[in-house]
């Protein structure tokens, strides 16, 4: 527990955890969904998330949405550009909003994106400036698209990196695996329960 005169130098982002792409009903059900379950990222969601308030490290949350007219949708993105059509990713629909399991608390950040970079476009520099923060703590989906993003992107402007792969998912194994023989290079790699908040 840091002393009351201090504060610590971490975040926890949790990454695109929306209904849209992780809840049983959402549009990621056939992929994301089963290897979640299968890879117990959903209880070691819950953990890292209660570890970091007991530490009094900040969680936050990024989330990809659009508007409701998708005016910031690329469409000639091959990651986005159906997104319109099949109705996801809107903005203040319950498939933007986090699952519940990880529900934010009043006061955690709320970063929007409209690209796979949880840096593009968002409030995500400024508000780890102002905090001080040092250390990046990177869950979410997908491994090979948001967490690898943050990484990369998050090691080149200096911030140490740390990735809790059993709170990750790709849309398959071998896309998680790939991801992460990549990302260990520029960061470190852990789990919920032996992260140092």
């Amino acid at each position: 527990m840091p002393s009351a005169d201090s504060k610590p130098d971490s975040i926890l982002l949790v990454m695109d955890m929306l209904n849209d792409l992780v809840h049983p009903d959402g549009m990621g059900a056939k992929s994301y969904v089963p290897l979640c379950r299968a890879r117990g990222v959903y209880d070691n969601t819950r953990l890292a998330i209660s570890r970091a308030r007991a530490a009094g490290v900040m969680v936050a949350y990024v989330r990809v949405g659009f508007s409701p007219d998708y005016a910031e949708c690329p469409p000639g993105s091959p990651v986005f550009s159906k997104a319109r059509n099949a109705g996801v990713f809107g903005l203040g629909s319950w498939g933007t909003e986090v699952l519940a399991d990880f529900a934010p608390q009043p006061g955690d950040p709320d970063i929007i994106k409209h690209r796979v970079s949880p840096f593009y476009g968002t409030k995500l520099e400024p508000l780890l400036r102002a905090q001080g923060i040092r250390r990046l703590i990177l869950s979410g989906v997908s491994t090979n698209g948001v967490v690898s993003a943050a990484v990369r992107e998050g090691h080149d402007r200096d911030y140490a990196c740390v990735v809790l792969e059993d709170c990750c998912a790709g849309a398959t194994e071998e896309e998680h695996d790939h991801a992460l023989s990549g990302l260990r290079r520029f960061s470190t790699v852990t789990t919920a329960a032996q992260v140092s908040f």
